[in-house]
């Protein structure tokens, strides 16, 4: 634990959480959901909290330092194999990368037996996230509530020249922005479309129906001004969970011998994912096993999680299970759920609705050397993070990540 984290986690920089409280207006508000719809030229369909998130430096270093460990224990030869099953036969993608290119770390802020706060494990993912949308969020909270210009959000030095560049680098490499896609499942219809325009904005990448794509020998074309255009790489954003519940046809399959390239290997989907969990060794992993490996079911199974492997967005989690739960579980699907120690986030965050938890997202790239780049905050009253369990309440939703430069 980095020395003074629990004095300055608990705190959460007081000054700065009063001074944004007592400034704070609904027209403001107003004027920045406003403004976030203009800049990302579509309306944004998920809640943006009231209000941006001010961590102290060493508390995010210290889960920035975190991920990277955990990132590391998943690269050996041994947690290669094992999670070689993990990726179902028709989604093998050939040409694995070495690594993934775009990892997810999420932290809860938990108190210990000692009463400090402590970051834990909630999960982490080797697939791309918000990296267009999170950044343009930051910029309209610091610009519409006029935060102090040495508050930063962006992480390892990174300025918004620097991080553009990077961004370019992870996406494009050296290919023509016209033979690069951005490739989802009925664009128009997810949430996520803001990132989507953005990052096309940011990058002139197109975004790309999934089932849009032709396939031709062994390369992939999509259509543009009635012209067939030649995929060369792609920025995968088609979460595999959603494509086998949707049961859509595809003019391609995932484990064909393909001339593209991957802006994100969609092999780490699952080799790095929740299967990973009961394999890390950390100080801050909750205790998590296989739901088929469990010797013997805990009687106080609530204070214990289900979640399914492969799951998006909360889908299929079980808080405060039961028996009859478990039960309702066929056994031969139970090597597709961990059981996972229940963790109880700290609500940190002051509002005039009172205490608030946080979930924080550490974002990675990982073109040269792993990068934390950013963070995404996850504001919430209800039992876990998402949208779906904090309807009706304020100061909650989507929020931003700041802390003191110098």
């Amino acid at each position: 634990m980095i020395a003074g984290t629990r004095a300055v986690a608990d705190i959460m920089i007081p000054s700065l959480r009063q001074q944004f409280n007592t400034n704070y207006t609904r027209q403001k508000y107003k004027a920045f959901l406003k403004l976030m719809d203009e800049r990302c030229g579509t309306p944004v369909q998920f809640r943006m909290s009231e209000t941006p998130c001010f961590f102290p430096k060493a508390l995010l270093n210290q889960m920035s330092e975190y991920g990277k460990d955990l990132i590391q224990q998943l690269g050996g030869l041994e947690y290669r194999k094992a999670s070689f099953d993990a990726i179902p036969p028709e989604f093998n993608v050939p040409h694995e990368t070495p690594h993934p290119l775009f990892i997810q770390v999420d932290f809860g802020l938990v108190r210990d037996a000692a009463g400090e706060l402590q970051p834990k494990l909630v999960e982490l993912q080797g697939f791309p996230s918000l990296y267009a949308y999170q950044a343009m969020l930051s910029q309209v909270y610091a610009e519409v509530f006029g935060l102090d210009e040495s508050l930063q959000y962006l992480h390892s030095g990174l300025d918004w020249e620097g991080y553009k560049k990077l961004l370019r680098q992870a996406v494009l490499a050296d290919r023509d922005p016209h033979n690069v896609i951005l490739m989802e499942i009925d664009p128009l219809q997810q949430k996520t479309l803001p990132d989507f325009v953005l990052t096309e904005k940011l990058l002139g990448v197109p975004t790309v129906s999934i089932t849009d794509i032709e396939k031709r020998g062994k390369e992939l074309f999509y259509e543009k001004d009635g012209h067939r255009m030649p995929i060369r790489r792609i920025y995968n954003r088609a979460i595999v969970d959603e494509l086998v519940r949707k049961k859509l046809k595809l003019n391609f399959r995932f484990d064909d011998e393909l001339e593209v390239e991957w802006a994100g290997h969609p092999n780490w989907y699952f080799r790095m994912s929740k299967f990973s969990l009961p394999y890390l060794k950390h100080e801050c992993v909750p205790r998590t096993q296989f739901l088929d490996r469990v010797e013997k079911v805990p009687d106080d199974l609530e204070n214990y999680v289900i979640k399914p492997l492969f799951s998006f967005a909360g889908l299929g989690v079980l808080i405060n299970p039961t028996k009859d739960d478990l039960a309702s579980i066929p056994r031969d699907k139970w090597s597709q759920y961990i059981l996972q120690e229940k963790m109880n986030f700290e609500p940190v965050i002051e509002t005039p609705h009172g205490g608030t938890k946080a979930e924080i997202r550490i974002m990675y790239i990982w073109v040269d050397e792993l990068l934390p780049v950013m963070t995404i905050v996850r504001m919430g009253r209800g039992m876990m993070m998402g949208v779906d369990h904090n309807k009706n309440m304020e100061w909650v939703g989507s929020s931003a990540g700041f802390y003191p430069g110098g």
